[in-house]
């Protein structure tokens, strides 16, 4: 596995980790006849809030970041994008395995959404999460703290 590391996120790297959003998520939002190269950078846009992001960096390189976003009754976990060259590597595994057992410290559930038939949701069935609902174009799962 490569070597890798968590930063926090700035301002400054939402147009990095928009460009990586547009890239990962391009194949599944074909599939689901949603794609649009403005809507999906975007989306990011609105959303990005740094001081919940943390940017992944492996041997020294920009390769992803990952959002926890504390709400009323759980984090959601957002944002979770990973360079195709480094995936199925361990380090979506790796950075998911640590925010969980911060939220299984803390005694929070987590919450996300994923899109149907993406191959993201094998990662997330096998750390726990669970399906809560869905709809023909995401899958909203949660996470129970583990003791």
């Amino acid at each position: 596995m490569v070597d890798w590391e968590l930063r926090p996120a700035s301002a400054a790297d939402v147009e990095a980790v928009a460009e990586l959003r547009a890239v990962v998520l391009r194949a599944d939002l074909e599939r689901l006849g949603r794609y649009d190269e403005q809507r999906v950078r975007q989306r990011l846009r609105d959303g990005f809030a740094p001081a919940y992001t943390r940017v992944i960096e492996a041997g020294g390189a920009f390769a992803g970041c990952v959002a926890l976003r504390p709400a009323a009754d759980a984090h959601w976990l957002e944002h979770f994008y990973l360079a195709p060259r480094l995936q199925g590597g361990g380090i979506g595994s790796g950075v998911l395995r640590g925010l969980l057992e911060r939220c299984d410290h803390d005694g929070v559930p987590v919450r996300l959404n994923v899109l149907q038939g993406s191959a993201a949701r094998r990662l997330y069935d096998r750390h726990g999460f669970t399906v809560e609902s869905e709809d023909p174009v995401d899958v909203f799962m949660v996470r129970r703290p583990r003791t």
